[in-house]
Protein backbone atom coordinates (compact mmCIF):
# COMPACT_ATOMS: atom_id res chain seq x y z
CA UNK A 1 0.00 0.00 0.00
CA UNK A 2 1.28 3.14 -0.75
CA UNK A 3 1.86 5.53 2.51
CA UNK A 4 1.05 9.07 1.44
CA UNK A 5 1.08 11.98 4.89
CA UNK A 6 1.39 15.21 2.97
CA UNK A 7 0.10 16.64 6.19
CA UNK A 8 1.56 14.94 8.95
CA UNK A 9 -1.50 14.18 10.47
CA UNK A 10 -0.55 9.76 10.95
CA UNK A 11 3.02 11.21 11.71
CA UNK A 12 1.69 13.02 14.63
CA UNK A 13 -1.31 10.36 15.58
CA UNK A 14 0.80 7.49 15.06
CA UNK A 15 4.55 8.15 14.10
CA UNK A 16 6.13 5.45 11.76
CA UNK A 17 6.28 2.02 11.98
CA UNK A 18 8.20 0.36 14.21
CA UNK A 19 11.91 -0.83 13.31
CA UNK A 20 12.77 -4.45 13.04
CA UNK A 21 14.53 -5.81 15.65
CA UNK A 22 18.78 -5.50 15.49
CA UNK A 23 21.88 -5.23 17.90
CA UNK A 24 21.33 -2.33 19.94
CA UNK A 25 23.16 -0.60 22.29
CA UNK A 26 25.37 2.69 23.64
CA UNK A 27 28.72 4.02 22.71
CA UNK A 28 30.31 6.23 25.46
CA UNK A 29 31.60 9.47 23.67
CA UNK A 30 33.09 12.97 24.58
CA UNK A 31 30.93 12.93 27.90
CA UNK A 32 27.61 11.30 26.32
CA UNK A 33 26.09 7.59 25.71
CA UNK A 34 25.61 6.99 22.16
CA UNK A 35 22.54 5.10 21.24
CA UNK A 36 22.85 2.96 17.90
CA UNK A 37 20.89 0.02 16.46
CA UNK A 38 22.39 -2.02 13.60
CA UNK A 39 20.30 -4.31 11.22
CA UNK A 40 20.66 -7.03 8.15
CA UNK A 41 23.90 -7.80 7.18
CA UNK A 42 25.91 -6.40 3.36
CA UNK A 43 27.39 -2.70 2.36
CA UNK A 44 26.68 -0.48 5.45
CA UNK A 45 24.32 2.53 5.32
CA UNK A 46 24.47 4.80 8.15
CA UNK A 47 21.35 6.76 8.82
CA UNK A 48 21.60 10.10 10.58
CA UNK A 49 17.88 11.93 11.38
CA UNK A 50 17.24 15.56 11.79
CA UNK A 51 17.54 17.84 14.46
CA UNK A 52 14.57 16.77 17.60
CA UNK A 53 13.87 13.68 15.99
CA UNK A 54 15.40 10.07 16.15
CA UNK A 55 16.09 7.26 14.36
CA UNK A 56 12.65 5.68 14.75
CA UNK A 57 11.78 8.99 12.13
CA UNK A 58 13.04 6.11 9.31
CA UNK A 59 10.81 3.68 9.98
CA UNK A 60 9.60 4.09 6.06
CA UNK A 61 13.42 3.22 4.87
CA UNK A 62 15.06 0.49 6.95
CA UNK A 63 12.58 -1.88 5.88
CA UNK A 64 13.26 -1.12 2.20
CA UNK A 65 17.11 -1.05 2.84
CA UNK A 66 16.88 -4.21 4.23
CA UNK A 67 14.88 -5.62 1.57
CA UNK A 68 17.66 -4.39 -0.67
CA UNK A 69 20.27 -6.36 1.06
CA UNK A 70 21.66 -3.32 2.49
CA UNK A 71 23.25 -3.49 6.61
CA UNK A 72 21.86 -0.61 8.16
CA UNK A 73 22.98 1.71 11.17
CA UNK A 74 20.82 4.18 12.71
CA UNK A 75 21.99 6.79 15.27
CA UNK A 76 20.63 8.82 17.56
CA UNK A 77 22.36 12.04 17.86
CA UNK A 78 23.53 13.12 21.04
CA UNK A 79 20.77 14.26 23.25
CA UNK A 80 17.75 13.14 21.70
CA UNK A 81 16.61 9.74 20.89
CA UNK A 82 18.08 7.45 23.41
CA UNK A 83 21.04 9.60 23.42
CA UNK A 84 22.40 11.75 26.08
CA UNK A 85 24.71 14.72 26.09
CA UNK A 86 27.41 16.88 27.88
CA UNK A 87 26.81 20.37 28.99
CA UNK A 88 29.10 21.96 26.21
CA UNK A 89 27.00 23.43 23.50
CA UNK A 90 26.21 21.52 20.25
CA UNK A 91 27.81 21.41 17.12
CA UNK A 92 27.97 19.42 13.63
CA UNK A 93 32.09 18.24 14.43
CA UNK A 94 31.13 16.97 17.76
CA UNK A 95 28.23 15.20 16.16
CA UNK A 96 30.38 13.84 13.32
CA UNK A 97 33.23 12.60 15.97
CA UNK A 98 30.12 10.68 17.70
CA UNK A 99 29.97 8.91 14.21
CA UNK A 100 33.37 7.76 13.78
CA UNK A 101 33.48 6.52 17.77
CA UNK A 102 30.43 4.25 16.71
CA UNK A 103 32.21 2.99 13.09
CA UNK A 104 35.14 2.06 15.57
CA UNK A 105 33.19 0.16 17.70
CA UNK A 106 31.51 -1.75 15.52
CA UNK A 107 34.38 -2.28 13.21
CA UNK A 108 33.11 -0.19 10.54
CA UNK A 109 35.80 0.97 8.04
CA UNK A 110 33.62 2.66 5.68
CA UNK A 111 30.08 3.42 4.78
CA UNK A 112 27.60 5.04 2.97
CA UNK A 113 25.73 7.73 4.54
CA UNK A 114 22.03 9.00 4.11
CA UNK A 115 21.53 12.17 6.13
CA UNK A 116 18.32 14.16 6.84
CA UNK A 117 18.33 18.04 8.18
CA UNK A 118 20.84 17.86 11.11
CA UNK A 119 21.82 14.55 9.90
CA UNK A 120 22.81 15.83 6.28
CA UNK A 121 25.03 18.17 8.05
CA UNK A 122 26.82 15.68 10.02
CA UNK A 123 27.24 13.21 6.96
CA UNK A 124 28.87 16.25 4.56
CA UNK A 125 31.27 17.14 7.91
CA UNK A 126 32.25 13.41 7.96
CA UNK A 127 33.10 13.43 4.36
CA UNK A 128 35.38 16.44 4.34
CA UNK A 129 37.07 15.47 7.24
CA UNK A 130 36.97 11.54 7.21
CA UNK A 131 36.87 11.11 3.59
CA UNK A 132 38.21 6.85 3.62
CA UNK A 133 35.31 6.28 5.70
CA UNK A 134 32.59 7.54 3.48
CA UNK A 135 31.70 5.94 0.54
CA UNK A 136 29.16 8.27 -0.63
CA UNK A 137 26.97 11.01 1.21
CA UNK A 138 22.87 11.80 0.40
CA UNK A 139 22.33 14.88 1.47
CA UNK A 140 18.88 15.94 1.96
CA UNK A 141 17.61 19.16 3.13
CA UNK A 142 20.40 21.03 4.72
CA UNK A 143 22.16 23.75 4.24
CA UNK A 144 26.07 24.34 4.49
CA UNK A 145 26.20 27.92 5.67
CA UNK A 146 23.38 30.31 6.67
CA UNK A 147 22.57 32.23 4.09
CA UNK A 148 21.05 28.96 2.77
CA UNK A 149 18.09 28.97 5.33
CA UNK A 150 14.73 30.48 4.65
CA UNK A 151 13.15 33.12 7.09
CA UNK A 152 11.14 30.77 9.47
CA UNK A 153 7.19 30.65 9.06
CA UNK A 154 4.95 28.03 11.27
CA UNK A 155 2.66 26.13 9.41
CA UNK A 156 -0.40 22.90 10.42
CA UNK A 157 2.50 20.64 9.26
CA UNK A 158 5.59 21.82 10.99
CA UNK A 159 3.72 22.27 14.74
CA UNK A 160 2.43 18.05 14.03
CA UNK A 161 6.15 16.94 13.40
CA UNK A 162 7.01 18.98 16.53
CA UNK A 163 4.12 17.89 18.34
CA UNK A 164 5.21 13.87 17.50
CA UNK A 165 8.60 14.94 18.12
CA UNK A 166 7.49 16.04 21.82
CA UNK A 167 5.96 13.12 22.65
CA UNK A 168 8.54 10.74 21.06
CA UNK A 169 11.10 12.43 23.55
CA UNK A 170 9.28 12.29 27.00
CA UNK A 171 9.35 8.70 25.65
CA UNK A 172 12.39 7.89 24.80
CA UNK A 173 14.94 10.27 26.10
CA UNK A 174 17.37 9.84 29.61
CA UNK A 175 16.27 13.21 30.33
CA UNK A 176 12.25 13.47 29.43
CA UNK A 177 12.02 16.79 30.93
CA UNK A 178 14.72 19.02 28.71
CA UNK A 179 13.07 19.31 25.25
CA UNK A 180 12.79 22.67 25.25
CA UNK A 181 16.31 22.97 26.43
CA UNK A 182 17.08 21.09 23.37
CA UNK A 183 15.19 22.81 20.69
CA UNK A 184 17.08 25.95 21.83
CA UNK A 185 20.39 24.72 22.05
CA UNK A 186 19.84 23.17 18.34
CA UNK A 187 18.49 26.06 17.43
CA UNK A 188 21.64 28.14 18.02
CA UNK A 189 23.44 25.47 16.53
CA UNK A 190 21.16 26.09 13.38
CA UNK A 191 21.67 29.62 13.39
CA UNK A 192 25.05 29.60 13.34
CA UNK A 193 26.45 26.88 11.95
CA UNK A 194 28.30 25.39 9.47
CA UNK A 195 30.08 28.00 8.02
CA UNK A 196 31.30 25.83 4.65
CA UNK A 197 32.71 27.99 1.79
CA UNK A 198 33.19 27.51 -2.08
CA UNK A 199 36.82 26.37 -1.45
CA UNK A 200 35.99 24.12 1.44
CA UNK A 201 32.69 22.26 -0.39
CA UNK A 202 35.28 22.19 -3.88
CA UNK A 203 37.17 19.36 -1.39
CA UNK A 204 34.88 17.23 -0.78
CA UNK A 205 35.72 14.46 -3.37
CA UNK A 206 33.58 11.22 -2.55
CA UNK A 207 30.07 11.06 -4.24
CA UNK A 208 27.20 13.51 -3.62
CA UNK A 209 23.80 13.36 -4.11
CA UNK A 210 22.15 16.86 -3.02
CA UNK A 211 18.22 15.62 -2.43
CA UNK A 212 16.08 18.97 -2.10
CA UNK A 213 12.33 19.12 -2.19
CA UNK A 214 11.13 22.22 -3.86
CA UNK A 215 8.43 23.29 -1.16
CA UNK A 216 11.32 22.84 1.80
CA UNK A 217 10.15 25.00 4.79
CA UNK A 218 13.43 25.51 5.82
CA UNK A 219 15.91 25.30 2.87
CA UNK A 220 16.61 27.46 0.05
CA UNK A 221 16.40 25.17 -3.80
CA UNK A 222 18.98 28.09 -4.80
CA UNK A 223 21.33 26.91 -2.06
CA UNK A 224 20.79 23.35 -3.33
CA UNK A 225 22.10 24.02 -6.61
CA UNK A 226 24.76 26.38 -5.40
CA UNK A 227 26.11 23.28 -3.04
CA UNK A 228 25.37 21.12 -6.56
CA UNK A 229 27.76 23.30 -8.33
CA UNK A 230 30.77 23.69 -5.83
CA UNK A 231 30.99 20.02 -4.66
CA UNK A 232 32.62 18.09 -7.40
CA UNK A 233 30.91 15.66 -9.32
CA UNK A 234 27.66 16.62 -7.28
CA UNK A 235 24.40 14.82 -8.66
CA UNK A 236 21.27 17.12 -7.55
CA UNK A 237 17.62 15.69 -7.46
CA UNK A 238 14.43 17.97 -7.39
CA UNK A 239 11.92 16.25 -5.76
CA UNK A 240 8.15 17.92 -6.20
CA UNK A 241 5.22 17.67 -3.88
CA UNK A 242 6.79 16.76 -0.86
CA UNK A 243 8.84 19.77 1.55
CA UNK A 244 10.88 18.99 4.03
CA UNK A 245 9.25 15.76 5.50
CA UNK A 246 9.59 13.66 2.21
CA UNK A 247 10.66 10.48 4.12
CA UNK A 248 7.13 10.69 5.96
CA UNK A 249 5.01 12.33 3.11
CA UNK A 250 6.03 10.47 0.56
CA UNK A 251 8.44 7.34 1.20
CA UNK A 252 8.45 5.56 -1.52
CA UNK A 253 9.48 8.13 -3.81
CA UNK A 254 12.06 9.29 -0.97
CA UNK A 255 12.79 5.43 -1.20
CA UNK A 256 13.28 5.31 -4.72
CA UNK A 257 15.72 8.18 -4.86
CA UNK A 258 18.01 6.91 -2.15
CA UNK A 259 18.12 3.56 -3.62
CA UNK A 260 19.30 4.68 -6.76
CA UNK A 261 22.19 6.34 -5.11
CA UNK A 262 22.92 3.81 -3.07
CA UNK A 263 23.09 1.45 -6.46
CA UNK A 264 25.17 4.43 -8.45
CA UNK A 265 28.12 4.16 -5.55
CA UNK A 266 28.16 -0.24 -6.23
CA UNK A 267 27.91 -0.08 -9.82
CA UNK A 268 31.12 2.43 -10.94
Amino acid sequence: MTVQDDTLESFQAHGTPALPPGESGHVTHEGARIWYCRLGSGLPVILLHGGLGHSGNWGYQVPSLLEHGFQVLLIDSRGQGRSTRDPRPYSYDLMASDVVAIMDALQIEKAAFVGWSDGACTAMLLAAAHPSRVSGVFFFACNMDPSGVKPFEATPVLDRCVSRHTKDYAELSPTPDCFQQLVADLSLMQRTQPNYTEDDLAKIHVPVTIAQSRSDEFIRTDHAEHLARSIPNARLVLLEVVTHFAPLQRPEQFNEVVLGFLHSLHSS
